[in-house]
């Protein structure tokens, strides 16, 4: 590997401008995140957050600028190349067939698996300890529609854990759990990007909890990013003023 390869970052969005719904949300916005970082984006509903999101995950085609994976533009990757480098758990997800909740783990295996002889010993591993790791076996056998929101994103979690890509995205990771559950979520997460060396890029609207889990946040707002860099410089006390707009006595605690 050259010293040029090797010092691609892993994510890279250039200059992008991006719409949705026919409105420009993101505003020449230029993003990096180097292999094996956790980082957070956090912001105002509206903020161009969740577009961010979709721009690095190939969803969304940016209107001007460029989105790269390990310095090769997204749109140059078949979502076969794609799915091998990157996961994504969504805030919400519909299940329109009815599937049990392991069969919607091995979901995650479909990148790697051999197209004519399907799940080989490896994979089905890779399923068992996805299920293991996020703590589902009490899930198993269920439908996947009739499970609780909550339930259902664990579910999500466990899919792109078994995916086993090297770059993990997610929209609102704790939206729907209850407390204990969010905790135990962010620990996961900590523990991909630590024991694993998956990199994460995480959408996240709880403040304390981003400050808590993760050594960078992202900033957006109004489709721009306006400060990138330790919890406690971009959650300064002006800017939670400024940006959100609430006295930011109510976050000290988290930010010390």
């Amino acid at each position: 590997m050259s010293a040029a390869v090797a010092t691609w970052p892993s994510l890279a969005l250039e200059g992008v401008t991006a719409a949705y719904r026919g409105r420009d949300v993101l505003q020449d916005v230029t993003f990096r995140i180097g292999a094996g970082e956790r980082v957070a984006l956090i912001g105002p509903n509206g903020a161009g957050k969740s577009t961010l999101l979709r721009v690095a995950a190939g969803v969304l085609r940016p209107r001007a600028g460029l989105a790269a994976l390990a310095g090769e533009p997204l749109e140059h990757l078949d979502r076969l190349a794609v799915a091998r480098r990157l996961a994504v758990v969504p805030q919400q997800a519909t299940l329109p067939f009815a599937a049990r909740v392991e069969e919607i783990v091995g979901l995650g295996r479909l990148p790697h698996e051999d197209p004519f002889r399907g799940h080989r010993p490896a994979d089905r591993a890779a399923v068992a300890a996805a299920i293991e790791r996020v703590g589902l076996w009490h899930l198993l056998g269920r439908d996947a529609r009739e499970l609780s929101l909550g339930e259902r994103q664990l579910v999500l979690l466990a899919l792109a854990v078994a995916q086993a890509a090297p770059l993990l995205l997610l929209d609102e990771p704790t939206v729907h759990l209850d407390l204990r559950h969010q905790v135990e979520v962010m620990e996961l997460v900590r523990d991909l990007n630590e024991r694993d060396g998956t990199t994460i890029l995480a959408v996240m609207h709880d403040l304390p909890l981003a400050a808590h889990f993760f050594g960078r946040l992202v900033l957006l707002q109004g489709g721009r990013i306006v400060a990138d860099g330790a919890p406690a410089e971009v959650l300064a006390p002006d800017r939670i003023r400024e940006v959100f707009g609430v006295d930011p006595s109510y976050l000290r605690f988290a930010i010390a």
